[in-house]
């Protein structure tokens, strides 16, 4: 108790700031009250609307103030960083100045979508190990809490977002759902104090509730998701890319002869006992390109001998240029409910309204949350946004 009492007390030293050692704060507010599944603003929301979300890369140019907000309901910043040496975000003057841009033009939307901040992203590097360092021990993990809540307040957030990409092991998976449960009740206590409403948790994470690769297989923290986390988001795509040398679907729904298929990854969440309005559904705006071996062998896993147009990937508007430049055929798999098309020795893997419009209507009928894209800036005069949009409300 006495140190529940004194990690309180620092938290709010940080949220006010107070001076005192940065080497030492920490948070997780202790609460007699039961975490409920879905919190009844959330629930809400998921039962009237549901989550239509999209990631915006602060790092690509597309400027924020040119997002329809008409096609969705939430907005996540990607991305910002932890120190790896104190694990607070890490916000750099760069940082800061699109930071305010993003704030300022989150003001003109109309509709207003809400916001959250997101934390980490992909790309291997020393990140990973940076979060396991981070969630190992309580006093970097509440470093690490403290500032994300004072950098989304400061910005007007309407919550935080964790994009792990991928805890490694076991000891990883566990302290994640530490992380889980000491963020939430920080989140619910700052919340309580300021009288503010309470800012979202999120996460983004592996398509499947098991990860098999690098390190052998591991399994999220499945309790402490369903407990404390608001939803989180599997990345349903990626499952094939110019890495391998064979053409793939990477965002394929179905798949009958493997379990890289996005029906697979929302069945193992569902079945491990997360809620299925819990599940946000990734959607890519883009898709890998290879090289063929054979142009004559032009089907899913024909042979290839590197990557494609694009050095290997296309945004969705690139490959509708790509298609009507080169005249491609166009290929609707109706088995795996994607599309591939081919011109010469380049194939591409994408999806398109049509896929789009079944995929929504299998989040639907799941009865998941919602689904996201990766990422703005991507589409084409917002078609597959619109389509999605369309398919999900009606």
């Amino acid at each position: 108790m006495k140190l529940t009492m004194t990690i309180t007390l620092l938290f709010f030293l940080t949220i006010f700031n107070f001076p005192f050692n940065h080497g030492v704060a920490t948070t997780f507010a202790r609460t007699s009250k039961p975490h409920v599944l879905v919190p009844s603003s959330i629930g809400g929301l998921l039962q009237q609307r549901g989550i239509r979300a999209a990631y915006w890369p602060s790092f690509t140019g597309y400027p924020a103030s040119s997002i329809d907000t008409s096609y969705f309901s939430h907005i996540y910043y990607a991305f910002v960083l932890p120190s790896p040496t104190t694990y607070a975000l890490d916000i750099t003057s760069d940082d800061v100045e699109k930071l305010l841009g993003f704030a300022n033009a989150t003001s003109a939307w109309n509709p207003r979508a809400k916001t959250i901040l997101s934390i980490g992203g992909g790309g291997g590097g020393a990140l990973p190990g940076i979060f396991s360092q981070m969630a190992s021990q309580v006093y970097s993990r509440a470093n690490f809490i403290n500032s994300t809540i004072k950098v989304a307040r400061d910005y007007n957030f309407d919550g935080v977002d964790l994009d792990w990409e991928f805890p490694s092991n076991e000891s990883d998976m566990s302290n994640l759902g530490l992380l889980f449960k000491e963020w939430r009740e920080a989140l619910e206590y700052e919340a309580n104090i300021t009288k503010q409403a309470r800012l979202l948790l999120t996460s983004a994470v592996y398509y499947a509730s098991n990860v098999s690769f690098d390190g052998g297989p591991r399994s999220y923290p499945i309790q402490a998701i369903s407990q404390y986390v608001d939803w989180i988001s599997p990345m349903c795509f990626d499952y094939h890319g110019s890495w391998e040398n064979f053409t793939g679907l990477h965002s394929a729904l179905y798949d009958p002869y493997t379990t890289l298929s996005t029906d697979f990854g929302i069945g193992s969440w569902i079945q491990a006992g997360v809620p299925p309005e819990k599940i946000v559904m990734g959607l890519p705006l883009y898709g890998p390109t290879w090289s063929l071996e054979n142009p004559e062998n032009n089907t899913v896993g024909a042979p290839t001998t590197g990557t494609g147009p694009g050095s290997g990937l296309l945004v969705y508007s690139q490959v509708v240029d790509f298609n009507k430049e080169n005249n491609a055929t166009i290929v609707f798999d109706n088995t795996r409910i994607s599309y591939y098309s081919y011109a010469g020795d380049s194939w591409v893997s994408f999806d398109d309204i049509g896929s789009i419009k079944h995929k929504v209507r299998y989040a639907r009928t799941r009865a998941l949350g919602g689904y996201f894209f990766w990422a703005l800036g991507q589409d084409l005069d917002w078609a597959i946004s619109k389509t999605a949009s369309k398919a999900w409300l009606t």
